[in-house]
């Protein structure tokens, strides 16, 4: 049978974009803040999660710069990473979870694989955009090592999703950024995810290029 849908690509971003702007409340936000979040709000298609996502105050800027000095790219999974639109980025996104070192840290150590691969980070951590959309122990991990003295990255883009920790990994993110002085994008509760965490590294991207909406 036949069905009546648009098959322009462009005409669908721009109208997409067009409904998010028209749907979610973008009050307060920077031009670029703006980018990030309808940016999120398209990867779930619920404007309602605008509400939820935290900037600090300087998130965007050093995540803009990291990004334009071409600094690494560090994922807590491979969706996350191949979420990263490769044509805007010249060396590709790292990331550990199927290192062959990774489960042996971890079974030594008693702990997940996603928290034994955010150790293998250490030497790239340096300036670097950390986007951390699955696992809540990578997240808390990272945390724990900047605590600890390790190098802190430009921006962590804490998004990790689900029902275990996700939240909790959230919400100590942004309690404690201020005190560890490092930037951070995080979004609420128990929503994430690969889409989300990516969408927001690609939304700086974009930003870096001239692509706005």
């Amino acid at each position: 049978m036949p069905f009546e849908y648009d098959t322009d690509p462009v005409a669908i971003e721009q109208e997409s974009f067009r409904q998010i702007r028209a749907l979610t409340d973008l009050e307060g936000l920077s031009r670029e803040e703006q980018q990030v979040v309808m940016r999120i709000v398209h990867s779930v298609g619920m404007p309602e999660v605008a509400a939820q996502v935290r900037f600090s105050p300087n998130a965007c800027a050093q995540g803009l710069q990291a990004l334009s000095e071409d600094k690494p790219i560090l994922c807590d999974a491979e969706m996350v990473k191949q979420g990263i639109t490769k044509r805007m980025i010249n060396t590709p996104p790292l990331c550990f979870l199927n290192d062959p070192r990774a489960p042996e840290l971890a079974k030594a150590a008693g702990e997940t694989r996603s928290m034994a691969a955010v150790e293998l980070w250490r030497e790239h951590l340096a300036g670097a955009v950390v986007v951390i959309g699955n696992a809540p122990t990578a997240l808390f991990r990272l945390l724990e090592m900047i605590e600890k003295g390790a190098d802190k990255p430009a921006l962590i883009i804490g998004m990790p999703v689900g029902f275990i920790g996700a939240a909790e990994s959230k919400q100590a993110l942004w309690d404690v950024h201020q005190d560890l002085g490092i930037e951070c994008i995080t979004l609420l509760g128990r929503q994430g995810g690969s889409a989300v965490s990516a969408a927001t590294c690609n939304a700086l991207l974009r930003c870096n290029r001239g692509e706005w909406y």
